[in-house]
């Protein structure tokens, strides 16, 4: 059986998809990850076959307020849509359809009668647990947060609104908006696995039956690649380091947040690696050192806190650590889960991106590392992770999805 995963947006949007294609691999099925060419050799190097997707994440890296990521997205998905039927032409029995996908792949199913199953990273269904991931920080009540979730949709159905119109032309489908294609898809009770821990973002007792969260879905790496000789030295040189990294985000800000980096790190007196990401991060001294793409699973143990932007896996990457953080969001679900952290307790309340100093990271990265209750917390949240398999439980849905 031939199974394509399909996902776009940033790094982090992309990464734990190879994981998950490693373990339906693993389980005797052949395997495509169709996303953006910036991630082809994530994709090749986790085994997978890769299918190119035609937009470019990195033309939207330096988006920030909501407003504007909207505006983006709708540009970003019509570029998607153009060569999301081609993806799955090349050879598709199952679609597995991110949340950033599934608007799309809806359609490619409707035409060519593929079995679809949802692969999110993020909880996107109405609830009154809590407020939509993207456009709400602060919950608004059981009813305020359900009617929040259902704009939210409706506001990302605008978003795919062209890019619809114009794959059902393609497909020779009669004219149908995207909202209605959605609801068509609730009635059916379409299946939707979440990838993240309930140790984060408890199953809302609310949702309608098919949408599970299952935990998180971890990206590939080589196990027996180890860290670079210049970061071992670094890490044994001395006490445990901070890390400070923002993965995609922060194009542009490099020279200003290095600064403010070394500055705060300094300040509070600690040791510091940079990871250089979007930003471009970069510092040098004996108690400062910049480093490249490094696996979290590799990295994120020998570190006393992380300081990031709250990505969904960056997030779920802290706590298997047992490593407490300073979460500095910036945009789209990042408040969401800069919030969770904070709420377990395994990180201090969020410092918004837009009004981080040297400062305030300072004064956060003292009571992060020194406070044992933050380390605690995140080591009660890892216990928790480690009884979580979400790669086996997507394959058991897939066999039961598909009777193979």
């Amino acid at each position: 059986m031939r199974i394509m995963i399909a996902t776009a947006g940033s790094r982090g949007d992309v990464a734990p998809y190879t994981g998950l294609g490693v373990a339906l691999r693993g389980a005797g099925y052949d395997v495509a990850l169709a996303t953006t060419d910036t991630f082809e050799p994530l994709v090749r190097r986790a085994g997978l076959e890769f299918r190119g997707l035609p937009a470019d994440t990195r033309s939207h890296s330096g988006v920030r307020g909501n407003r504007e990521m909207l505006r983006a997205a709708a540009s970003f998905t019509t570029e998607l849509g153009q060569g999301f039927a081609d993806a799955a032409a090349m050879g598709t029995d199952l679609l597995l359809l991110s949340a950033t996908t599934a608007p799309l792949g809806w359609h490619v199913c409707e035409a060519t009668g593929t079995p679809s199953l949802g692969v999110y990273l993020q909880p996107t269904a109405p609830t009154g647990h809590f407020p939509p991931v993207v456009t709400v920080t602060r919950s608004l009540g059981r009813l305020g947060n359900r009617t929040a979730g259902r704009l939210a949709l409706r506001m990302a159905d605008r978003v795919y609104e062209d890019a619809v119109t114009r794959l059902r032309a393609r497909l020779s489908l009669p004219p149908l908006r995207a909202s209605a294609m959605r609801a068509r898809r609730e009635r059916a009770g379409w299946p939707v696995l979440h990838g993240f821990s309930t140790a984060l973002a408890p199953r809302p007792s609310d949702w309608r039956p098919g949408l599970e969260v299952v935990g998180p879905w971890w990206p590939h790496h080589d196990t027996a690649r180890p860290l670079p000789d210049r970061l071992e030295d670094f890490l044994r040189a001395g006490p445990r380091p901070v890390l400070i990294g923002f993965g995609s985000m922060a194009a542009g800000d490099g020279e200003r947040l290095s600064d403010l980096a070394v500055r705060a790190l300094r300040r509070a007196g600690l040791r510091g690696i940079l990871q250089s990401g979007s930003a471009g991060l970069t510092a040098a001294g004996n108690d400062v050192l910049t480093v490249g793409d490094v696996p979290h699973a590799l990295l994120f143990p020998r570190v006393a806190a992380v300081v990031h932007h709250a990505g969904a896996g960056t997030t779920a990457a802290t706590l298997r650590a047992s490593v407490p953080s300073v979460a500095v969001p910036v945009t789209a679900d990042q408040p969401f889960w800069a919030s969770r952290l904070a709420r377990i307790g395994a990180a201090t309340a969020p410092v918004p991106f837009g009004s981080l100093t040297a400062e305030n990271l300072a004064d956060a990265l003292r009571r992060v590392v020194t406070g044992p209750s933050y380390a605690r917390a995140a080591a009660e949240a890892a216990r928790h992770m480690a009884a979580e398999d979400g790669a086996a439980r997507t394959v058991e849905a897939v066999r039961r999805l598909t009777g193979a």
